[in-house]
């Protein structure tokens, strides 16, 4: 990254953000070289776009870092606010390659409602509606799956014997209690429904009552639910770097609530078309990738305050991909 950090290339990566309405996180990853010294993607033109939250991020990076080592020509433009600007620019044209969780696909961007619990057949059918709406392939999926669930912190998990969400319907009403975010609250697949599956419903003194929900800002959740207070269980995203650095235990979705957000490499279909090498070198990083490891990643990070573009290119150098 550092020998990337040139002030001709910091001008023009403002240039092309300012053109297309993304705004970058830095711009910038580490030069690099494939290990086995091949360059199919000599002479490529690539732009790698993302999400401002810590995870896209990442996974723009290895992307960047490793295309670029792959031989092309990668202009980094990771780091978009919201979902809105990087799918827009991808959709426009402007920007190549963007990671993307198939729920948010069928949910947000296709607005369905049917819950596919499957992540095989979810991908499938987002495949399909993108590639023939939006000339967009949703390449083969991750092994993570960046999806809500619910977690305790050990001690309670052990003390009140759970392993499940069923287990947490069974216990006494006193010992259901619950932190959420707004926007999970609120959600139409989110808490009230789940209650709902789980047969303890909401604002009801035989399911959960609505003094035994407290509802914070998201990343309050995750300490409250380590101390047990004011909850002893609270909504999580699976691959979030604080569920293994608080020792939380995530309970099981047991009756399949939560849709799969599997994690998956999007490329404009011109691009793949032109580039057939980008599915074999995006499998590669895809098929290495894991819930463990992106909470290992995603931590090192928001607890340990590194670098993205550090993150990525260690990570890519551990797994002996470049040099």
């Amino acid at each position: 990254m550092r020998a990337i950090r040139a002030g001709s290339i910091a001008l023009l990566v403002v240039s092309l953000l300012a053109g297309c309405g993304l705004v970058s996180s830095s711009g910038t990853f580490h030069a690099a070289k494939l290990v086995d010294g091949g360059q199919p993607l000599d002479g490529a033109k690539l732009v790698v776009t993302s999400k401002s939250f810590t995870e896209g991020v990442l996974l723009g990076k290895i992307t960047a870092t490793y295309l670029a080592a792959a031989g092309a020509d990668v202009t980094d433009l990771t780091g978009a606010p919201g979902s809105a600007s990087s799918r827009q620019a991808q959709l426009n044209g402007d920007a190549d390659i963007l990671w993307e969780y198939t729920g948010t696909g069928w949910v947000n961007y296709h607005n369905e409602t049917e819950t596919i619990v499957d992540p095989h057949e979810l991908w499938q059918r987002v495949h399909d509606i993108e590639r023939r709406d939006n000339d967009l392939e949703w390449l083969p999926p991750s092994n993570f799956n960046d999806t809500y669930a619910f977690a305790a912190s050990g001690p309670t998990a052990q003390r009140l014997k759970v392993k499940s969400l069923s287990d947490v319907a069974a216990l006494p009403v006193n010992d259901r209690t619950f932190c959420v975010d707004d926007e999970f609250f609120s959600r139409s697949d989110g808490f009230i429904p789940m209650l709902a599956k789980y047969g303890i419903p909401y604002n009801d003194p035989s399911g959960v009552p609505s003094g035994n929900v407290t509802r914070m800002d998201a990343g309050v959740v995750y300490p409250a639910t380590a101390k047990s207070a004011p909850c002893n269980f609270g909504m999580v995203y699976t691959t979030d770097g604080r569920v293994k650095n608080l020792n939380l235990t995530v309970l099981e979705d047991d009756k399949k609530f939560f849709l799969p957000y599997s994690g998956t490499a999007v490329v404009r279909g011109a691009i793949i078309d032109k580039y057939p090498e980008l599915r074999t070198l995006l499998g590669t990083i895809s098929e290495r990738l894991t819930d463990q490891l992106m909470q290992d990643l995603n931590g090192r990070v928001d607890i340990d305050g590194e670098d993205p573009s550090d993150v990525a290119y260690d990570w890519l150098k551990s797994e002996k991909l470049v040099t």
